[in-house]
């Protein structure tokens, strides 16, 4: 690797979407993204009303390799000035996982340069220092990535303490979960956040699990259920009622998140929330967060909307900001294996 601003191409190919992209390690705290490609794979599952493991996998076979040649080519570099080859190593579906594991393998072997295995949540927290705004550490970060709620102390790269997560459902799932029952289609969060906009918020009781617990530990299940019983109470008229459900649904969801992140900041005492994942982008999340916040003289930091999905910038930022943090080397062992199942709290300087 080079020694001064080492090239990084990140690879990410975890669940549904391939994403690539090109970050120039430049020695700032924050490096630089230079270019990145994303597909989703959203229209081919909508007929199967979800991820269909095989076909993703199939997929991300077809998309990685022309991706990284479009990354490259916005970037005016070539692959012989890429000094690390870094991909997402889990969690995720594994068949999925092994497709850019192994096209980032074969790729650094040819090149002869090393790869990285990166932890995709990870990825995700650090995302928002790809934005105008990047945070500086230390800080909470609330991580709401598809089947993922966390709580975390970050006092920096690779230095996390969960505070709290979920112990069933995730706040993504109980979104898509809800929105299934609705009727609403896939991906059902998107569509059903979309609904709600047009509902209100206070039209349903429903339950907002664990929100006195007197800890920092998520629970949607239980709202998943309310909104089927709901949903059958309201039987024809659900057609009528059901952007008032949406934002019902949606208005438990926040609160809970809301709630316990201010929590987590009264336990800590920190003046600073970072928002990663998917729900991340959600707007009423982010309005609500913000005015609670700003009533603390809290700041607030959100990845750039176009990169709260999964996506290959963030997969390199997380790489380079572990090798300048000299929390992890890059290796030439082109052997991989990939890790569906792996805690973010798991992950050390021999990851």
């Amino acid at each position: 690797m080079s020694d001064t601003a080492p090239l990084i191409l990140g690879i990410e190919s975890s669940c549904d979407e391939t994403g690539v992209a090109l970050v120039q390690a430049n020695g700032s705290p924050v490096p630089q993204l230079l270019s990145h490609a994303l597909y989703s794979q959203i229209e081919m599952h909508q007929a199967y009303g979800g991820v269909v493991p095989e076909l993703a996998s199939r997929d991300h076979i077809r998309r990685v390799l022309p991706l990284t040649t479009q990354v490259m080519q916005e970037a005016g570099k070539s692959l012989n000035d890429i000094d690390v080859v870094a991909y997402t190593r889990g969690p995720g579906l594994a068949g999925a996982l092994l497709v850019g594991a192994g096209v980032a393998c074969a790729l650094g072997a040819a090149l002869g340069k090393p790869v990285l295995g990166v932890h995709h949540l990870e990825g995700h927290l650090l995302s928002p220092f790809l934005s105008a705004d990047p945070p500086e550490f230390p800080f909470v970060a609330l991580l709401v990535s598809g089947g993922h709620t966390q709580l975390m102390r970050v006092d920096g790269v690779g230095r996390y303490e969960i505070l709290g997560e979920t112990i069933d459902d995730a706040a993504g799932e109980a979104f898509d979960k809800s929105a299934k029952l609705m009727g609403l289609g896939y991906p059902g969060g998107p569509a059903l956040s979309r609904l709600a906009e047009q509902g209100d918020g206070t039209a349903f009781k429903l339950p907002r699990p664990l929100l006195h617990s007197g800890n920092l530990d998520f629970s949607f299940a239980g709202l998943k259920t309310a909104v089927l019983t709901q949903a059958q109470r309201l039987g024809p008229e659900l057609e009528a009622r059901k952007a008032d459900l949406a934002a019902s649904t949606q208005a438990a969801i926040v609160e809970v998140l809301v709630k316990k992140s201010l929590a987590a900041l009264d336990q800590t005492g920190m003046k600073r929330l970072v928002v990663a994942g998917g729900v991340g982008a959600n707007r009423h999340l982010r309005e609500q967060l913000n005015a609670q916040c700003a009533k603390r003289k809290v700041r607030v930091h959100y990845p750039e909307l176009h990169l709260c999905t999964d996506n290959g910038a963030m997969i390199a930022m997380a790489a380079a900001m572990r090798l300048q943090a000299g929390m992890q080397e890059a290796s030439r062992a082109y052997t991989f294996e990939v890790k569906p199942r792996w805690p973010l709290d798991a992950i050390s300087q021999s990851v």
